[in-house]
């Protein structure tokens, strides 16, 4: 009696949510970090970055589908997943991959060294127009000082510099004064 109840016990595990576990990988389950769906051109674009928290050093995907407005047929081409850094000075963009369909998906898997803000970039040609489709992606934490938080310490910043000058310039024509008297 004791042994079919081990074994009924050990079976529970199988099935998760409806699939079996063994199709499951370590962030099957996780929600993305955004998704977004938009209109561009004659295309219906949704885009997705996993995992919901993605870190440097640690692997992560975006995921493209696109599919036409008019009927719905998904876009069947190569699209090319680029990627730069979201600051005012950043040029540089480099090449992430080209993709082929995958069951609708276009899939591209990232890996990045350092933290920070980037702009992903999905570029596709159809009927001879180009679609380009940028969308930022955040790695690591977040610092506890935005651009405003930066801007407002650079002002304090320069205020109090400002008055030590003033004042050491303040000091040095009473000590004139007093020498010349």
């Amino acid at each position: 009696m004791t042994l079919s109840f081990l074994s009924v016990s050990a079976l529970q595990a199988h099935h998760v949510l409806g699939r079996p576990s063994y199709s499951l990988g370590e962030d099957s389950n996780t929600p993305p970090s955004m998704q977004v769906e938009t209109q561009i051109g004659n295309y219906y674009v949704t885009y997705m970055a996993f995992p919901a928290f993605p870190k440097a050093n640690e692997q992560g995907r975006v995921n493209i589908y696109a599919s036409r407005i008019d009927n719905g047929v998904p876009f069947d081409g190569e699209v090319t997943f680029k990627v730069r850094n979201d600051s005012w000075f950043a040029s540089k963009e480099e090449v992430l991959g080209v993709q082929k369909i995958d069951d609708n998906v276009y899939r591209q898997g990232f890996v990045f060294k350092n933290d920070g803000n980037f702009i992903i970039t999905a570029e596709f040609e159809s009927d001879g127009e180009p679609y380009q489709i940028d969308f930022p992606l955040r790695i690591g934490e977040p610092s506890s000082m935005g651009p405003i938080g930066i801007t407002v310490g650079v002002l304090i910043l320069v205020l109090i510099s400002v008055n030590v000058l003033q004042r050491k310039r303040r000091f040095q024509l009473k000590a004139r004064r007093e020498h010349r008297a």
